[in-house]
């Protein structure tokens, strides 16, 4: 308890804040604007970091919807098969189910990082809170950089889902998911169960391990963050056709190189929702002490908790504000006209009077 005393006092003295972006109107084009927004180049091959959605998902980032940056990026799709018996735990059960969801249609670039276990490879984490290490899968070299792309909801275990716990979880092999949960006892994904880990220590592992990703990709060829806000519930997509239905309104596309910052953004933004399911996700939140990644993220330096949440205008209000601008022309065009036409109708008509009454004496001028 004392070192996250410390932590806390540590990053009290932080007063830099990191710009994040956000779009209210949740299209597969504005995924690309907003990235562009972030006015950052990612070099080399390029990973998209995605979740793959479980048997009987419907609430995961489709394919579909994210195409326009598959397409812009020239990416590659990358994943790790899960800790858990269902639809992702083996390779070839996940291959399967990415073929279901639609992933490899038209040809789609997409990688399972783990695909040979024997390939995982550890990245140290210096200055660890819980964990030294993170276990990753060997694919995970042949990315330069990466661009995380994470639907944005509550989650039973870490508290909520977002960027970090992409950074977090989904970048871990399966051994390395089973090290992160229980917080550095085992790497056997089939004994995570025998250790009562404590929620402050699992989400500190995960801070740690998000911490060890970030670096990686920055001090190759770069990192950036998106985060769906819609479809938000309390629960996420592992419980598969299971899942919680959404209980909070759609809130918007949010963006940030800094991938504290995006996450915190989210949060604040349900938390100021008075939507019903808002008090019980805050609440298991608290009681899962979601927030402590945060601050551990934090406190390794790869983000602040602190923003600017700038607004984008997106496609649509765009193309509205054009459609108001010729209107507003045209109308100043038509009152120009009209006025031009009234002042020549009076100049013609007063001509005309003058004419008449010019006309009428002159015949009394000739008589006289």
């Amino acid at each position: 308890m004392l070192k996250y005393i410390l932590i806390i006092i540590f990053l009290s003295f932080s007063i830099e804040q990191s710009i994040v972006y956000m779009i209210k109107n949740i299209t597969s084009s504005n995924m690309v604007k907003i990235f562009k927004k972030l006015n950052i180049t990612l070099g080399g091959k390029i990973g998209l970091k995605v979740h793959s959605g479980e048997i009987g998902g419907i609430y995961f980032l489709t394919p579909d919807f994210l195409y326009e940056i598959y397409n812009y990026t020239n990416g590659t799709y990358i994943e790790c098969n899960a800790a858990y018996k269902g639809g992702r735990h083996t390779t070839s059960l996940h291959e399967k189910l990415l073929n279901d969801h639609g992933w490899t249609k038209n040809n789609t670039r997409f990688e399972i990082m783990d695909s040979d276990p024997k390939e995982d490879f550890n990245l140290k984490i210096n200055n660890s809170v819980m964990i030294k290490e993170n276990i990753v899968g060997g694919k995970l070299k042949n990315y330069n950089s990466c661009l995380v792309l994470s639907h944005f909801k509550g989650h039973s275990r870490g508290g909520f889902g977002g960027a970090l716990k992409q950074l977090g979880i989904g970048f871990a092999s399966q051994s390395g998911k089973a090290f992160i949960h229980t917080a550095g006892n085992t790497k056997d994904w089939e004994k995570m169960k025998v250790y009562n880990t404590s929620q402050e220590n699992f989400t500190a592992a995960m801070g740690d391990a998000a911490a060890s990703i970030v670096e990686y990709f920055r001090q190759r060829k770069g990192i950036a963050f998106i985060n769906v806000v819609a479809n938000i519930s309390k629960s996420c997509d592992c419980a598969g056709g299971n899942a919680s239905a959404p209980e909070i309104k759609d809130i918007g596309i949010l963006a940030s190189t800094d991938p504290v910052a995006l996450d915190r953004a989210c949060l604040d933004l349900i938390k100021n929702t008075s939507e019903n399911g808002t008090e019980d996700l805050i609440n298991q939140l608290n009681q899962t002490k979601g927030e402590n990644t945060l601050v551990v993220a934090e406190f390794h330096g790869i983000g602040t908790q602190k923003y600017n949440l700038t607004l984008v205008e997106d496609d649509k209000i765009r193309e509205k504000n054009k459609t108001d601008l010729v209107i507003i022309i045209i109308g100043l065009v038509l009152g120009f006209v009209i006025l031009v036409t009234l002042l020549v109708v009076f100049i013609i008509r007063n001509r005309n009077k003058s004419k008449g009454k010019d006309d009428f004496l002159l015949p009394q001028k000739m008589n006289e």
